[in-house]
């Protein structure tokens, strides 16, 4: 007599629910500790490194410029190698360098050494951040990726709340290098050995596509409704990652203390958190073309207000609606290709599509520095980068899939 009560559950593309359940736990913690470590402790970071150094703010943010850069031009080669192998040796590479990446930006003793560890530091961004695990949780989840999405999403919201304060705390003890050193070990401790461990799982063949006409991914790359989603994301990600990267200054600005600023950054990652909670029931209720063009219009409105507001709670509440915001933008992003052209060859088409998205958002905290320069103010930038994501929703219904069931209100 056989024994059933013991046996896995099995998902239908063959991996066992536990396995799913680990994968994203996996995923998780990583995606916390790599955004937090890798991207979001140099805003925190950069006043000190200026101040230690020399280096102007431009000079030095220029340099983790072209480390987004390299994350870009990683990103579409990572989608394809996860398409074939799974996300496993990729992922973790991606940590050890990014180890490696940090320890030589914490060492460096001149401008050419730094910017050779942030070069190193994007390529490593570019294989562990969200678009890898994105397509991993794609496949192994199935239909029930978005849910998984959302999940990981939520975590990642996290990684500002937890790691811009810890890395203030750290700058203040210690000192900016002594900071990246320490976050260097705990990116090794938290991300090396659980990428190669827990991304064990057997990499399911790829689903058949949902209609003849997405077979192609390259004719899918090609056409205007796929232009025009990248235009909609690029502009929505420049808006939006301007917006993060320098509200600090802005905050600073308008008369917060440095300490302030940095807990209202984290707390914008707290609205993430919030944002993305809400994304399943805006899903559920509001067609693709619908919910995308809602969550443009609420990051243009939210931007906006960052540069009209002035006094601290407001500014605060503020800063955490617009984080709650681009919580919802992140989801919308991540099922932006399987929403509209199935999940079939998501690794190839979210590398072509998050390759010009990580561009423009590479270049977002320079140009937000050199936009604040250009309009007298951070506040005016505010308005500009407003402006932009109004912009992006403008043209989101270019991107619209005529007949899409995923269309209806």
């Amino acid at each position: 007599m056989t024994d059933t009560t013991t046996a896995p559950v099995v998902a239908v593309d063959g991996l066992p629910r536990a396995g799913r359940r680990r994968v994203l736990a996996v995923l998780c913690l990583t995606q916390i500790s790599s955004w937090g470590i890798l991207y979001y402790a140099f805003p925190v970071l950069s006043t000190s490194i200026t101040v230690d150094t020399g280096w102007s703010a431009p000079v030095i943010t220029a340099a983790f410029s072209i480390g987004q850069l390299a994350t870009a031009l990683t990103g579409i080669p990572v989608g394809a190698l996860i398409d074939r192998t799974g996300p496993r040796r990729a992922m973790t590479a991606g940590s050890v360098l990014g180890v490696v990446a940090l320890i030589t930006v914490a060492a460096a003793p001149n401008l050419a050494v730094f910017y050779l560890g942030w070069l190193a530091a994007g390529v490593a961004m570019g294989a562990v951040l969200y678009p890898p695990a994105f397509a991993a949780l794609t496949r192994w989840w199935g239909p029930q990726s978005v849910t998984a999405l959302m999940i990981l999403t939520l975590a990642g919201g996290l990684a500002s709340t937890v790691f811009a304060p810890v890395t203030a705390a750290l700058d203040t003890q210690t000192d900016w290098r002594a900071a990246y050193l320490t976050l260097a070990a705990v990116l090794a401790v938290l991300t090396v050995p659980v990428h190669w461990f827990g991304l064990r799982a057997g990499w399911p063949n790829p689903p058949p596509p949902t209609e003849a006409a997405h077979a192609d991914h390259s004719e899918i790359a090609r056409s205007p409704r796929f232009a025009a989603l990248v235009v909609t994301m690029c502009l929505a990600a420049f808006a939006s990652f301007a917006g993060i990267f320098n509200l600090v200054a802005l905050l600073q600005e308008q008369g917060f203390s440095p300490s302030l600023a940095a807990t209202a950054l984290g707390l914008g990652g707290a609205g993430q958190v919030l944002g993305r909670i809400g994304y399943l029931p805006l899903a559920r209720y509001l067609g693709v073309t619908a919910r995308t063009v809602l969550v443009l219009v609420a990051l243009a409105a939210s931007t906006a207000l960052l540069g009209v507001v002035s006094t601290v709670v407001v500014s605060i509440a503020v800063a955490i609606g617009a984080g709650l915001v681009r919580g919802v933008f992140t989801l919308i992003q991540a099922t932006a290709i399987t929403d509209r052209w199935g999940a079939t060859h998501y690794g190839r088409l979210n590398g072509l599509l998050s390759a010009p998205v990580v561009i423009v958002s590479a270049l977002a905290p320079w140009a937000g520095t050199v936009l604040s320069a250009a309009t007298g103010s951070y506040a005016n930038a505010y308005l500009v980068l407003g402006a932009i994501a109004a912009l992006a929703a403008v043209i989101a219904p270019l991107a619209r899939i005529t007949g899409s069931t995923k269309e209806l209100l």
